[in-house]
């Protein structure tokens, strides 16, 4: 089932108080919800209610989804009419939850409880294809040089290609990581078969395109160097005493990953250190919070990681040391960022608290304002990502836009247009002004 709809307003909480009453006096409150959305009653996920924190009954991660160690403060917003948001489409599938989200050449790929992998053709966001597999759940969804990587939750890979035939889409399956033969040949190698797979479900994948290499984390606290040109298993990252939730890649090869010990390790690739050529470089304190998502801009000059206690903690690289100093912590989300993406000078944020923030930062990457709330879902968002551009946009409009993509656990697939008007630099550094309002939570 598809409809096209437009997001819904956030909650209206409104408070009375009858002149005249006592202190004792109880408050009569109101509350106004929209009812647009469908009903999810049938999927495994309970939608939260405003007065308790949001629970899941199904998570990839043993870590819980904690609430903020410190009250939420709301995010102002330096002008009302700088940012401007529109859900442009809202799908449902009978798919269950959507737990991941890669879009690359004109196609968006979702991967969800189910054993299919739904292909979106891009501007016109229709559905043109599947990829259907035994295995079920898609935990994780990569996309590099027309092959499409996806990570289930039997804790194995399966590769595609991607070609074109007469005109149509058409996707060849290649592989299965690990192959069922490099078990025999472990075997008869005298090798342990466990440093070849995971022994935990796969959480993230990443691409070093430059080094021909797929990396992939699981909760197994470790990191899977796998050499693309044969899919083959070359090292295995003993990461993290804690387990490992997301990584990144760096254009330089530079490996990042988040875990659930509250830090985010930098990696470097030596290839003179024979079979463990990944040494640590540096570790990245998070503030006590467990790191559930990263992002990484494209210049590599910040990085993001997303926590359970709803704050975004940055690094910015200092351009002569070469060094991450640590920049500071975005706040506004009530419970666990569980996705982030970046796109140009944005960096967007999904959140167990069933929203989508936006945020824009200054040239020197310091600076951080929230443009935009994104509501609409009513389950944690899990997956997310952001692409310049609009769907269906007309090139000659010089607004500065980009679309974002959000999957969540209601089973919901959203498509949001932000636009960005005269948003100044002056502006960013005055959020006090006068007219300046609040999107609070």
């Amino acid at each position: 089932m598809s409809s096209l709809e437009s997001p819904n307003s956030p909650p209206n909480l409104s408070f009375t108080i009858r002149p005249g009453a006592a202190a004792s006096t109880p408050t009569k409150f109101s509350r106004s919800i929209s009812t647009k959305e469908p009903s999810f009653s049938h999927f495994p996920y309970t939608p939260p209610r405003l007065s308790a924190p949001t629970t899941l009954s199904k998570s990839l991660h043993t870590s819980p989804l904690a609430s903020p160690l410190h009250s939420p403060v709301p995010t102002k917003i330096p002008d009302l009419h700088s940012a401007a948001y529109q859900c442009v489409s809202s799908v449902l599938k009978k798919d269950g939850q959507i737990l991941s989200i890669a879009v690359s050449n004109g196609f968006v790929y979702t991967g969800s409880d189910a054993n299919a992998i739904r292909i979106w053709r891009l501007p016109e966001f229709a559905e043109c294809g599947q990829l259907k597999t035994k295995a079920c759940m898609v935990v994780a969804l990569v996309v590099s040089n027309e092959r499409v990587y996806a990570a289930y939750g039997d804790g194995k890979i399966r590769v595609w290609r991607r070609t074109s035939d007469h005109g149509g889409l058409k996707h060849i399956r290649l592989a299965t990581i690990p192959k069922t033969g490099s078990y025999v040949r472990s075997y008869i190698a005298g090798k342990d078969k466990t440093q070849m797979k995971h022994t935990g479900p796969i959480t993230a994948l990443a691409i070093s395109a430059s080094d021909d290499i797929l990396y992939s984390a699981s909760l197994d606290k470790t990191v899977k160097v796998w050499r693309i040109s044969d899919l083959k298993c070359i090292e295995t990252i003993q990461a993290h005493p804690e387990p490992i939730n997301a990584i990144a890649v760096a254009d330089d090869g530079v490996l990042f990953t988040a875990s659930d010990d509250a830090t985010v390790k930098v990696w470097r690739r030596n290839f003179c250190r024979g079979d463990q050529p990944h040494s640590l470089t540096v570790t990245l304190p998070a503030k006590s919070s467990p790191v559930k998502s990263l992002a990484l801009t494209q210049d590599g000059g910040v990085l993001y990681g997303g926590c359970t206690d709803g704050y975004i903690n940055y690094w910015l690289m200092g351009w002569f040391s070469g060094q991450l100093n640590y920049g500071g912590a975005l706040q506004g989300h009530t419970h666990a960022v569980m996705c982030l993406a970046s796109v140009a000078s944005y960096v967007v944020s999904g959140s167990a608290d069933a929203t989508c923030r936006v945020w824009i930062r200054e040239q020197d990457g310091g600076q951080h304002t929230c443009v935009a709330v994104l509501v609409g879902h009513r389950g944690p968002i899990r997956s997310i990502t952001a692409f310049s551009g609009a769907l269906g946009e007309d090139q000659s409009s010089t607004e500065d836009g980009f679309t974002i993509c959000t999957g969540s656990l209601d089973g919901v697939l959203k498509v949001w247009h932000v636009t960005c008007k005269n948003v100044k630099s002056s502006s960013l550094q005055s959020p006090a002004r006068s007219g300046s309002e609040y999107f609070e939570l």
